[in-house]
């Protein structure tokens, strides 16, 4: 008997179509897998097995089954979406506990494209940092289960890592799918704006977040992010700028962006490890750094609060944990100023010249590896900030300017766990960046699945 467990979302589809399998035999195995490890995983707080079977189901009967992209491939969708029928906690005790009424778009465009959500993942408070853990569970690293996943896609990120769906969706408002991708050892893809609905929250934290995949392999990225995208992100398309060439002039920074945080030995050697590959690819690569100005710390902190000062109003403060108020009490000085955009415009005019000259920016995804899976939600405000920002400080200039940004694994820590490499390319470059990670993979191919069993 064939496993569908540990395949990708490719080859599932591709049998399902094909009728060599069936939706619900594939998501019946994987809820099995679920139960079997998600109580040491914590990547999920809902399972829709029940719901999940009878979906399933419905799949396997349509006419168009043999068209669908995702055919019966289970999904994993995070806990800051809308899905039908299901309450939407976003990590809190002071969310409604109300079902919502239909999907949100980008899951409406999974499900008609033949998917199957079998549960809604883990996220911290609101959303607001890089460690996933709160009322609603822990979600840890399937690679190192004493580290986090990350955030605050964690758990959507742990689920893919420990092959208990072939893809999620998470989303990534100043890291939050890169970050998670990369402590878990897989790719993901964070848009530019506009490329995919977002909706994430009350102004997706003035325009910066974005839904995104998370993948194990490039062809699933690509799939899941056509698919959410409602356009195909391939050599040959509109998606490619015509002007690009064949061979790229990749820039390599080693350089954090935030002044006194220093990048470890692990990531860097990732990133050479990384350049050494597409040279031998027939690319141009050359250490250049980005003009980061010196008030970049301050924008990202100022944009960071406010965001969760908005997100936070109308919820009961009593509910909300302590670093979560604190964040939005001092994000609340911050919000009219954000709300103007001045300081992302003045980022982005700065850091254009530097795009215009090269196609592509590879830099490490993280500064070091993630902090331990413990109860950061009890822990001060200013102690999470300065675990947050020491452990990953590479991401969120590329949500302040709205530019696509990748998390491809590359290299491994000490104790097995993957490290990763961020590539970051000019806007409607998703094609370029998702070229560019299929090289690499190419290349150097990356383990898949965590060994959890």
């Amino acid at each position: 008997m064939t496993s569908w467990v540990g395949r990708t979302a490719a080859e599932i589809a591709a049998a399902v179509r094909e009728k060599r399998a069936t939706p619900r035999e594939v998501v019946a195995e994987h809820l099995a897998r679920i139960e079997k490890l998600d109580g040491r995983i914590g990547a999920f707080r809902v399972v829709r097995a029940e719901a999940a079977l009878a979906e399933a189901d419905e799949v396997g009967s349509r006419v168009d089954l043999g068209e669908l992209p995702l055919a019966g491939v289970p999904v994993a969708v995070k806990d800051n979406l809308a899905v039908r029928g299901e309450t939407n906690r976003v990590g809190s005790a002071a969310t409604p506990d109300t079902p919502a009424e239909a999907d949100h778009e980008v899951v409406a465009r999974l499900r008609a494209a033949g998917a199957v959500v079998v549960g809604l993942t883990n996220v911290p408070e609101l959303c607001v940092f890089g460690t996933t853990e709160g009322v609603h569970g822990t979600s840890r690293n399937p690679w190192d289960t004493s580290r986090t996943a990350g955030g605050s896609s964690g758990g959507s990120a742990a689920a893919v890592a420990a092959g208990l769906v072939p893809i999620a969706l998470g989303n990534d408002g100043m890291g939050s799918l890169r970050i998670p991708a990369a402590n878990c050892g897989l790719v993901t893809l964070k848009p530019g704006s506009g490329v995919v609905p977002a909706g994430i929250s009350d102004g997706d934290w003035f325009g910066m977040s974005e839904n995104g995949p998370l993948a194990t392999t490039v062809e699933d990225t690509r799939l899941l992010l056509s698919v959410i995208a409602g356009t195909e992100f391939v050599a040959g398309t509109e998606s490619v700028r015509r002007d690009t060439p064949a061979t790229l002039d990749i820039a390599v920074s080693l350089r954090s962006p935030l002044a006194g945080v220093t990048i470890s030995a692990p990531y860097t050697n990732a990133v050479r490890e990384a350049a050494g590959l597409l040279i031998k690819a027939g690319h141009q690569v050359r250490r250049a750094d980005p003009p980061y100005p010196l008030s970049l710390g301050v924008t990202s902190l100022a944009t960071w609060t406010a965001g969760t000062s908005v997100d936070a109003q109308g919820l009961d403060p009593r509910l909300l944990a302590r670093r979560t108020r604190v964040h939005a009490a001092i994000g609340r000085r911050f919000v009219k100023a954000v709300r103007t955009g001045k300081a992302r415009e003045e980022l982005r005019e700065r850091l254009e010249p530097f795009f215009a000259e090269h196609d592509v920016l590879l830099l490490p995804a993280l500064a070091r590896r993630s902090p331990k899976a413990e109860a950061w939600h009890e822990r001060g405000w200013l102690r999470n900030v300065l675990a947050n920002t020491s452990y990953s400080p590479l991401t969120p200039p590329w949500n302040l300017t709205g530019w696509p940004a990748m998390s491809v694994p590359l290299g491994t820590l000490p104790s097995g766990a993957p490290t990763a490499v961020q590539l970051v390319a000019r806007p409607g470059s998703e094609a370029v960046l998702l070229e560019v990670a299929e090289e690499l993979e190419r290349r150097q191919p990356w383990r898949r699945t965590a060994p959890v069993d």
